[in-house]
């Protein structure tokens, strides 16, 4: 059977991280080891029963069987809108300033499409969620990375980016709560990302995918767009998958400046159809009565940080106490360096991590567990790797 050869932007990709990971999980478990998988963030909890009602009701419509918009439904949109303007007090026009997804990786993977041209700089704040980088460079556009480092709260050192770079950048990449070191972001950090912005007319792009996981309700992680001049130069991505335990439905949103809203609408005109309209219709129920779930999530992932935090400290492993997100950020232990710290505990014990530098080579020296399994996995979960 003859073999093609692959294009010269997939030939040159290093493995997808969760792919490899997987990848492993599997030749482990063949031989027999019980597995408790704490790699990727795939929330365990199940879709609330009165989403899955409304995907029901959805499906046994006739209408939602024929193609959807390609942009979403109005009465999606409106429900993003609705629930933007409640839980962050941000206006948008649905008309323009909201376009649906098929979940908010479909949206940042496409978006790169739509304004970077070959040889175009887009900046992108590491450790990373891969997608950001892989797009830009299936756009034909450059990668430039800029660390997150723990001395700096794992946000941007936005002074440390040259005045040289941020002319030759046409966007910028950033994610809080961040996926992976679990950090937040200050309103004053943004403020200061957008002002850079409009100086050197740069697209800001923020993945917010993880507002909704927060553990102090005093102190929410907040949407970029709340601040002043933010639509002038902002889109922000945003998912259903990780609030609601969505993540098999695939929907989400990108929402802000409407020309990069418009933008991205373009792209999907042309390679995708919409999203079925029975799962916007579960979607638009989500956004509007599934804030009560989406709070009992949070106590449960609350408890589960507890748990894990107390064992990481008794194992004698530094980590992040996380205020939003479900993940951990662990130092690897003296001696070990992350895929070989990963690697070993995968192999001795079982338990799948995902180590700190697949999402980048400032994430060397460290780890990530997902809590997106039960306490009792959990603590036998640190308490093989101690054993190490």
């Amino acid at each position: 059977m003859t073999v093609f050869s692959l294009a010269d932007r997939l030939s040159t990709l290093p493995p997808y991280l969760f792919a490899a990971i997987d990848k492993a999980k599997a030749q482990v478990a063949a031989k027999g080891m019980d597995i408790i998988s704490l790699g990727i963030g795939d929330p365990d909890l199940p879709t609330p029963e009165f989403i899955i009602e409304a995907l029901y009701n959805g499906a046994k419509n006739p209408r939602n069987h024929q193609y959807p918009s390609y942009i979403g439904m109005k009465t999606y949109r409106q429900a993003v809108a609705d629930w933007y303007k409640q839980r962050f007090d941000v206006d948008l026009d649905p008309d323009t300033e909201v376009v649906s997804l098929i979940g908010s990786k479909e949206g940042i993977a496409h978006f790169p499409l739509a304004f970077i041209n070959p040889g175009d700089v887009a900046l992108v704040a590491t450790p990373n969620y891969p997608v950001y980088g892989i797009a830009t460079n299936f756009a034909g556009g450059e990668v430039q990375y800029l660390p997150l480092l723990e001395e700096n709260d794992f946000l941007v050192d936005l002074d440390a980016v040259s005045n040289d770079t941020w002319a030759k950048a046409k966007m910028i990449f950033v994610c809080y709560p961040n996926n992976p070191t679990a950090a937040t972001a200050t309103r004053e950090f943004y403020e200061r990302l957008i002002e850079k912005a409009r100086e050197f007319n740069v697209i800001v792009v923020s993945d917010a995918a993880y507002t909704e996981i927060y553990y102090n309700p005093d102190d929410r992680p907040m949407s970029i767009l709340e601040c002043k001049g933010a639509k002038d130069v902002c889109i922000e991505f945003h998912s259903l998958s990780k609030t609601y335990n969505m993540t098999g439905w695939r929907i989400g949103m990108a929402v802000g400046n409407p020309s990069l809203v418009a933008g991205l609408g373009k792209i999907k005109e042309n390679c995708d159809s919409g999203i079925f309209q029975a799962v916007q219709e579960a979607g638009i129920a989500a956004l509007r009565d599934g804030e009560p779930y989406a709070e009992q999530f949070r106590a449960i992932y609350k408890e589960r940080r507890d748990v894990v935090s107390a064992a990481l400290t008794k194992a004698g492993i530094r980590h992040r106490v996380p205020d939003a997100s479900f993940y951990m950020w662990c130092n690897t232990p003296e001696g070990y360096k992350s895929s070989e710290f990963v690697t070993n505990v995968l192999m001795q014990t079982g338990v799948v991590l995902t180590p700190g530098n697949g999402f980048g080579t400032p994430g060397e020296g460290y780890f990530r567990i997902s809590l997106t399994v039960n306490n009792d996995k959990l603590e036998e979960a640190v308490s093989r790797i101690s054993k190490l």
